[in-house]
């Protein structure tokens, strides 16, 4: 037999005789098994510092919003997984980051907590954390012992492979959650559940994060129903769809850590646009210029924060019309607009949102200049409508009103701006398909999952955070726009924090009209 034919195995022999396709997979590591490695690698390491850190400052701001989800659901267990690490190829991951619900209710943030669960338990009411009707334990996969072989051998936790964990004792001092083993998460989930009529439990889960908890919970409902066939699963679906709604309803009035979070990440962003600036004639050199002004901007999320909240748009030229363009795979010529929609995620896990539409050679050009311009005066007016107690979707209706006049001046609506503005025209659209806000925090399109009534129909109040970011999209393919329009898409974008005295614009340290632009461009070049 062949050497390759005995390292792929037999096929003719009895399961039992090959390598089981679990363990194929650690092949590559040839680690030894021999009493005296294990012996040795678990011997004469120093002793771990037993010190307990300091509370976390969100700690306090964490144990507030629990409290409130608390009031929304007392008598019931709430489970919030962080979820798994995620496969980018065959035994590699991807730099693993919290679902966004479990960072705002723990105040966890980077990569140490994956396959994490809070469960908020119901206790007697006033009884629970902060006199709520919940006690909240955090399930968590320690830092294993230097003597144990999962220090060395296991690649995703241990610390040999990936860094030091915390111990439950630490999560528990920073956070002031209780903490416990992932071992007990089994049953601290599916004890007691049943039907609330005759004393069972019910379960309110955050489903799609983690497949194995979505499981766990499915069972428990199913093995303890009365009758397993007649078991209303869109009941069920809904009890979990109110607690994702809450959670998103929760994150609209972001409290003052959260706003010294998002300063934070919009003061890195900037200076990510800085490096964008000064690496302009490299990347008006590169065939792929795109790529070198997202990798600037990379460079700094990750030297200023945790990493992008989410993939660049770094897009030149006709590519500024594709709304999310994110291959960035083009060139970067002179004479063209670059228009690049980036943010830092800091390490609290926060983001910015900012996007500027810059000249690749420092200068506008007239019809440049006239449709910044146009974009410039709408964002104005989204600001000038933006006041505590105006519905969240005028701030859109002001910048639209803006775009359609313009665009009725220019000759280019087929209708008058009164008719395209009304619901039966809307032609104004196809030069600017999208809304002009959206919240932000957590995630970049933050509150996702909240009723329309509070986040479209809703008033502005502090402590809001969102975008104002109109734009004009002429495609060069667009035969409908005259041809010195073609191929030019801007879009502006601010960060902006309301207040009981208006709006703050958390990004105006980035110039936004032309003229600043061009000053800000010459002074870093």
């Amino acid at each position: 037999m062949s050497v390759s034919d005995s390292a792929a195995g037999d096929p003719g022999q009895p399961a039992a005789a090959q390598q089981p396709m679990e363990e194929r997979v650690n092949n590559r590591s040839q680690r030894p098994t021999s009493d005296a490695f294990k012996a040795f690698m678990a011997s004469k390491w120093a002793p771990a510092d037993a010190s307990l850190p300091a509370r976390d400052d969100v700690a306090d701001h964490a144990e507030r919003r629990r409290r409130a989800i608390s009031d929304r659901f007392p008598g019931e267990r709430l489970i919030i997984p962080a979820g798994p690490p995620k496969v980018r190829s065959n035994d590699t991951d991807y730099r693993f980051r919290p679902h966004s619900a479990f960072a705002h209710l723990t105040g966890l943030g980077l990569d140490h907590e994956p396959d994490a669960v809070l469960i908020l338990e119901p206790v007697d009411e006033g009884t629970g954390d902060g006199g709520g009707h919940h006690s909240a334990t955090l399930y968590f996969r320690p830092l294993a012992g230097r003597d144990s072989e999962q220090f060395y051998a296991d690649a995703r936790s241990g610390e040999f492979w990936v860094g030091a964990r915390p111990t439950l004792a630490e999560i528990e001092a920073r956070l002031g959650i209780a903490t416990a083993h992932l071992d007990g998460l089994e049953v601290a989930v599916t004890k007691g559940v049943g039907a609330v009529q005759i004393g069972g439990i019910s379960i309110r889960l955050v489903r799609k994060v983690d497949e194995n908890i979505d499981a766990l919970v499915d069972t428990a409902r199913y093995n303890t129903a009365q009758d397993p066939d007649a078991l209303d699963l869109s009941t069920l679906d809904a009890l979990d769809d109110q607690l994702a709604e809450a959670l998103s309803e929760l994150r609209l009035l972001k409290d003052e850590w959260e706003v010294e979070q998002m300063r934070e990440s919009v003061a890195a962003t900037a200076a990510g646009f800085e490096e964008i600036v000064r690496a302009l004639p490299r990347a008006v050199t590169h065939r792929r210029g795109e790529r070198v002004v997202e990798s600037a901007f990379f460079a700094k999320a990750r030297e200023e924060g945790n990493d992008l909240g989410y993939e660049t748009i770094a897009a030149a030229g006709n590519n500024a019309t594709v709304l999310h363009w994110i291959r960035n795979n083009g060139a970067v010529r002179e004479g063209e607009l670059l228009l690049v929609d980036a943010g830092v995620e800091g390490e609290s896990l926060y983001t910015a949102d900012i996007t500027r539409t810059v000249p690749v050679n420092g200068t506008y050009s007239e019809i440049q200049r006239r449709i910044y311009q146009a974009v410039l005066d709408a964002a104005d007016a989204a600001f000038a409508a933006a006041k505590p107690g105006v519905k969240f979707r005028h701030v859109h209706t002001a910048a639209m009103e803006v775009l359609a006049a313009r665009l009725e001046e220019w000759g280019i609506l087929p209708v008058s701006a009164a008719e395209a503005l009304s619901e039966t025209g809307q032609q104004h659209r196809r030069w600017m398909p999208h809304g002009t806000s959206h919240h932000l925090g957590l995630d970049v399109h933050d509150c996702a999952q909240a009723r329309r009534e509070l986040y479209l129909d809703g008033e502005l109040a502090p402590g809001m955070v969102f975008t104002i970011e109109p734009g004009l999209y002429f495609k060069a393919e667009d035969l409908a726009i005259p041809e010195e329009y073609r191929g030019i898409g801007v879009r502006i974008e601010d960060d902006v924090l309301m207040t009981a005295e208006g709006p703050v614009n958390l990004s105006a340290a980035l110039p936004r009209t032309p003229s600043d632009v061009e000053a800000w461009m010459a002074s870093l070049r």
